[in-house]
């Protein structure tokens, strides 16, 4: 089943054009789903049935996973089972008829102003390290960029001069402003850190790692965790958390919504309007404070 996942992917690649990053969800999956199957003697695609993808589900549940990767799983195995289907390396599509557990929508997280500014001051520090934290930060703040958009940054997507940075993805592009302290932080970076993180090696990647490789979404985790618990923020904090509140703050001062939803790459306006229903119950909320005698 392996070299059949294998061939999927390829055929991803190749064929569907996707990026890197779901090429790696769908194989992780699907080999997960694999080593499952082998375990109850189903080595081959076409001995693959409705009841033993059921199976798995319901391992999966049992194991604690989130809904949101249950869900994932299964559309990697739909969109695996309906390329083998459609074929003819197997008969019948016996994903075809699951269905995905109920998602719940959790309302995002979202940070203060003054939680936002008490983070973002964490890597104060002259150290290559310290230059590149900031600047990271800063600039996922100042941009609402996804962390996968920050950590494919090349050097060229950067316009010190006018303010602003470039984010392509295999269909689009679009660019963001960014203001006087996110600049200040990446020339910082830019002038004093990139360099010395980089070794002597050339790279066109914005951010790297200390030795000077490309920066990870697990490496980028770690920072932001690290410096949200010394900022001793209560809140979960990943990096989506920065993105929520750079939407939630324009709004709530006043943003065009559809400038936001511009700037954060949104194709459908009620995704950007969830961050409007928060912005519209804060200013409630501090009318209220402000003008109630006794609150």
């Amino acid at each position: 089943m392996v070299a059949d996942i294998n061939h999927f992917i390829i055929y991803l690649r190749e064929i569907k054009k996707t990026s890197k990053n779901t090429e790696v969800s769908y194989q992780r999956d699907l080999i997960q789903m694999a080593s499952f199957l082998g375990k109850q003697g189903i080595m081959e695609v076409d001995k693959v049935t409705k009841t033993s993808l059921n199976s798995y589900i319901l391992f999966l549940e049992k194991e604690g996973r989130a809904t949101t990767t249950i869900s994932r799983c299964l559309a990697s195995m739909k969109a695996f089972f309906h390329y083998e289907c459609r074929e003819g390396l197997i008969s019948r599509d016996p994903a075809e008829l699951l269905k995905a557990p109920r998602v719940e929508k959790k309302a995002p997280t979202i940070l203060t102003v003054d939680e936002v500014n008490c983070l973002l001051s964490q890597p104060n520090g002259d150290s290559p390290k310290e230059l590149r934290d900031r600047a990271m930060l800063e600039l996922l703040y100042a941009t609402g960029i996804r962390v996968s958009e920050l950590i494919h940054l090349e050097s060229r997507d950067v316009n010190l001069t006018v303010g602003y940075i470039t984010c392509r993805d295999e269909h689009k592009e679009r660019m963001i402003p960014f203001g006087k302290v996110a600049k200040l932080a990446l020339s910082a970076y830019m002038e004093r850190g990139r360099q010395t993180l980089l070794k002597g090696q050339e790279s066109d990647w914005l951010f790297t790692n200390c030795s000077g490789k490309p920066m990870s979404r697990q490496g980028f985790w770690k920072i932001i965790k690290y410096y949200g618990d010394k900022a001793g923020i209560q809140s979960d904090i990943t990096p989506h958390t920065l993105r929520h509140s750079f939407a939630a703050h324009l709004l709530r001062n006043g943003a065009d919504i559809h400038a936001v939803q511009a700037m954060l790459g949104h194709s459908d306006m009620a995704t950007t309007q969830m961050y409007m229903n928060y912005a519209q119950k804060e200013t409630v909320r501090r009318n209220y404070a402000g003008a109630h005698p006794r609150s």
